[in-house]
């Protein structure tokens, strides 16, 4: 792998840090601000809601910019929110913070995905692809719990302070270490939309969604469950969610490896082993020893579900990827709001040890769609991954 390609996995890792981050602090901002739990939860669900409505536009909007310079600006803008959310004083000012990177988030995800696989030969885009998303899986290992960890020694202003010289870092990594990235030939729109009229493709986007609304219903109330259910402290969560990261790299490298066999019958395995977690972390979420266990296994699981949903959108549309991948940001992310959305209703209706029923349904229905195939399908999706047109 190419330097560049690992610079921009860190350019990921800030992003999802900021993202992601603020999954393990919503407790001390809603106590903090005198806010719900479910009120906080849109610190995250906003951010995510703010993607999946802006994500195919502001690509279509600056595919004609430096690669390169359109990654910088992204994380320069993460650094500008970050420092932002520090000075808060109010919930409001804090959800203005959040959405404002959320507008070129899918930008950096798009191209940097895309890019990475025209830097190899196309039977190592899979891999390259991997690199990159392993940010985000690196970012559950260390960014998130890390946050968490300051915001419990500090404060909650100091995880976002944290957050931000991250981005910062990653930012003059690649205006310093990574090559210009001009583009070529401007993409033509309408082509990019034609290559869009594909019915498999919003199949596969669609159940990308319902699978992450499945993940991230419960996933983003983790920190509230782990201290309403298995009663940790602040400093346990954090432990906890560098075990639940930490076992997510190693699913995440599982994964491109599954994937490469065989794309259907590795999602298909992922929808019910996150589904069987679930019912476990119900069972045993009382239990510090079995839901430690159970978090690992959680977390290793949990990870690979993004790569997933970047293969099964992008193999459907190699005609326009960066716009395929756009999209994919946009309905994950949908997909993060919804669940976050529909996480907020459970715990607000019947209690926070209740998420996993609102998960259930949800990755019972992505698997569902999984058996769907149209006749426009460009990929088999039993196929190794090289011998897709990734590039």
């Amino acid at each position: 792998m190419k330097k560049s390609i690992y610079i921009m996995a860190l350019g990921a890792f800030g992003i999802i840090t900021t993202e992601f981050g603020v999954i393990g602090i919503l407790p001390m901002i809603a106590r903090d601000m005198n806010i719900s739990i479910e009120t906080a939860g849109w610190l995250l669900s906003g951010f995510a809601l703010t993607i999946a409505l802006t994500g195919p536009f502001t690509v279509l909007a600056t595919a004609s910019v430096n690669r390169r310079t359109m990654m910088s600006l992204v994380l320069f803008i993460f650094v500008i929110s970050n420092i932002l959310s520090a000075v808060s004083h109010s919930f409001t000012m804090l959800m203005v913070a959040r959405i404002l990177p959320a507008i070129l988030h899918p930008v950096f995800w798009s191209v940097a995905t895309v890019a990475a696989a025209k830097q190899v030969e196309p039977k190592d885009a899979p891999k390259a692809i991997s690199v990159v998303l392993a940010g985000l899986s690196t970012a559950t290992v260390l960014g998130v719990p890390l946050t968490t960890y300051v915001a419990d020694l500090a404060g909650w202003r100091y995880a976002f302070v944290v957050s931000g010289v991250i981005n910062l870092v990653a930012c003059i990594a690649l205006l310093t270490m990574v090559p210009s990235m001009p583009v070529k030939e401007k993409p033509s729109v309408k082509k990019q939309l034609k290559a869009l009229n594909s019915k498999q493709l919003w199949l596969n986007l669609t159940a990308t969604m319902l699978m992450i609304a499945g993940m991230f219903s419960s996933y983003s109330y983790l920190a509230e469950f782990l201290e309403k259910i298995t009663h940790m402290n602040g400093a346990q969560v954090s432990l906890m969610l560098l075990v639940f990261g930490g076992a997510g790299i190693a699913g995440n490298w599982l994964t491109g490896i599954a994937l490469s066999k065989n794309v259907l019958l590795t999602a298909r395995t992922f929808i019910l082993s996150l589904a069987a977690v679930h019912v476990m972390a119900y069972i045993f979420g009382g239990w510090f020893g079995p839901m430690a266990g159970i978090l690992a296994i959680w977390g290793f699981i949990h990870t690979g579900g993004f790569l997933i949903g970047q293969i099964r959108t992008t193999t459907e549309a190699p005609d326009a990827l960066e716009l395929a991948s756009s999209l994919m940001v946009s309905f994950g992310n949908a997909g993060v709001t919804l669940g976050t959305m529909l996480g907020g209703v459970a715990i607000a209706a019947w209690g926070v040890h209740e998420l996993v029923w609102m998960s259930i349904p949800l990755l019972g229905s992505a698997y569902l769609l999984t058996f769907v195939r149209f006749a426009d399908a460009k990929s088999t999706e039993a196929v190794p991954l090289e011998a897709m047109q990734l590039h």
